[in-house]
């Protein structure tokens, strides 16, 4: 499959569609799921455009990792999760929905399961809260 360049995550680097960012640096951006699994799962992307981990170089799989390291650590401390759930899917059959490489990075707490995906969208407000205890945890 050809990389999309309509594809939402793309139009959300290219600021055609808002999101509630986290973090930002010249080769990628993270920002909070709108149909999140817990509270604090928040996505990060290359600025890159490659649709799945096979089409992305290797200097930018290390900034993109790199950011998600960091990123997770602020979600970690902002929502006091004692664990995280770090996914990156490849391919429709794994169960990617989004055609650009992302990593997910979820919150997760023992004895609480976690909620659908790509069901239902989260208050917005709530989001905005949610990225900017995260922004907040990141300085």
């Amino acid at each position: 499959m050809a990389y999309d360049r309509n594809n939402i995550f793309a139009r959300i680097i290219r600021g055609e569609i808002p999101a509630h960012k986290v973090h930002e640096d010249a080769h990628t951006l993270a920002f909070m799921d709108v149909m999140p699994q817990s509270d604090g799962h928040t996505l990060v992307v290359p600025k890159w455009e490659a649709e799945n981990l096979f089409d992305l170089p290797p200097e930018s799989l290390a900034a993109t990792i790199l950011a998600t390291q960091r990123v997770a650590r602020a979600v970690k401390k902002s929502f006091d999760a004692p664990g995280l759930m770090i996914a990156q899917l490849n391919g429709r059959g794994a169960g990617q929905s989004v055609f650009h490489i992302h990593f997910h990075i979820v919150p997760r707490y023992e004895g609480i399961d976690l909620r659908f995906h790509a069901r239902e969208m989260a208050d917005p407000k709530l989001l905005a809260e949610h990225a900017a205890r995260i922004r907040a945890a990141l300085d």
